[in-house]
């Protein structure tokens, strides 16, 4: 038998699905007795984050370090390196897991100066999307995009979240040259099971950042349309934080739709889930979003943008499924949801379906299973 690992996760903003991907592994890879922590920014995430923190502290044996990660390159990174370095260094882990760009630099970088040393660590990474949403010819995508082909050179794994991610890693940076996996996002078995409505609950709920990445507006406008198609007031809720908030606000308001869309900050999702019925993901760009694979899991209707890989969770004919940026398209879908009774029914995948390829269980123990054969091939466990 193997021993077990210590295993240190890197990221940058402990927010939205990447943080919720790291929850679930930490959490499971500690119930299976390895010694996990994180290591991530100290600038971004608010009281909500907090409280997720204090959820899965108990798991996490080699416990929280936070230092200031900036988003994007520049040379405060030197800082942020040294400092992670010595962290690290005295954490002595078996495994540098990085997720998102930053910290895959972070993992990549530190674990191999640490094997210079002698010292030996699996170096993995995980994009999450990240600098896979940028355009292979803007001038910040060729960088960010060369140094990803680079940084292969450090790699011993990369982890794909969705087949679409691995399709666009190929097409942007090209064929990895190191070891990889297919490893979907998984939700735990908790999540699984019908999260009914409250009284007041309203006919369509946005849950997510609130950036122009995640189509907010788009979801302002949709409604809007949807309010026309059948004749009648509805009503909304989006739910979440972010660096455009004001921004929709104002935007709801000059619409006259302030009475009719809420505004809230970001909540437990099971909180969310019990304000609608009728999730909509009207997502620009995505990975594997967890938000569509935790409204399933509670047997929500799920509308979304046919982006990433969310066709590999609703399943790629799904008439769900809208074209992105088209509010036209989004209204059409919406207003079918609330006027058709049995739409869910019809359209939503098979619940089996979705535990059987979405658990946090089996994406825990296959990204394990990667760890222990970059470090001991062949051996037993």
């Amino acid at each position: 038998m193997t021993k077990p690992l210590r295993i240190l996760h890197c990221f940058r903003s402990p927010v939205g699905g990447v943080f919720r991907h790291i929850r679930d592994l930490a959490e499971e890879q500690s119930k299976a007795g390895h010694e996990v922590g994180i290591l991530c920014d100290s600038l971004t995430g608010g009281a909500h984050e907090d409280r997720l923190f204090d959820d899965v502290i108990p798991f996490l044996a080699l416990g929280v370090t936070r230092l200031p990660i900036r988003r994007h390159i520049s040379l405060s990174d030197m800082t942020t390196l040294w400092k992670s370095y010595k962290t690290i260094k005295n954490l002595r882990p078996d495994v540098l897991h990085g997720h998102g760009a930053k910290g895959g630099l972070l993992a990549r970088i530190i674990g191999s100066v640490l094997r210079v040393k002698k010292y030996r660590v699996a170096r993995l990474y995980t994009a999450h999307g990240g600098s896979l949403h940028f355009s292979r010819t803007s001038p910040q995508g060729i960088l960010v995009h060369s140094l990803e082909r680079l940084l292969e050179f450090l790699t011993d794994g990369l982890i794909f979240i969705c087949d679409f991610e691995r399709r666009s890693y190929e097409h942007k940076i090209g064929k990895p040259r190191t070891r990889t996996a297919l490893i979907y996002n998984g939700v735990s078995d908790r999540d699984f099971g019908n999260i009914p409505t409250r009284s007041d609950a309203v006919h369509f709920v946005y849950i997510g950042m609130l950036r122009d990445l995640k189509g907010p507006d788009l979801f302002v406008e949709a409604f809007a349309k949807t309010e026309r198609r059948i004749g009648h007031p509805l009503s909304a809720l989006m739910i979440g934080d972010g660096p455009d908030r004001d921004k929709y606000r104002t935007m709801m308001i000059e619409r006259g739709l302030g009475q009719r869309i809420g505004l809230l900050p970001a909540m437990r999702v099971q909180d969310a889930f019990a304000l609608s019925q009728t999730v909509v993901v009207p997502s620009r760009a995505e990975a594997m979003p967890y938000i569509v694979l935790e409204a399933l899991a509670a047997e929500k209707a799920v509308i979304a943008s046919r982006v990433g890989g969310i066709p590999e969770a609703l399943g790629e004919t799904s008439t769900a499924l809208v074209v992105p940026d088209d509010t036209d398209d989004l209204s059409r879908v919406m207003a079918e949801a609330i006027t058709e009774p049995d739409w869910a029914h019809r359209i939503m995948p098979d619940i089996g379906t979705i535990r059987s390829a979405f658990s946090a269980s089996i994406m825990a123990r296959d990204t394990v299973d990667l760890y222990y054969n970059i470090l001991e091939p062949g051996a037993e466990r």
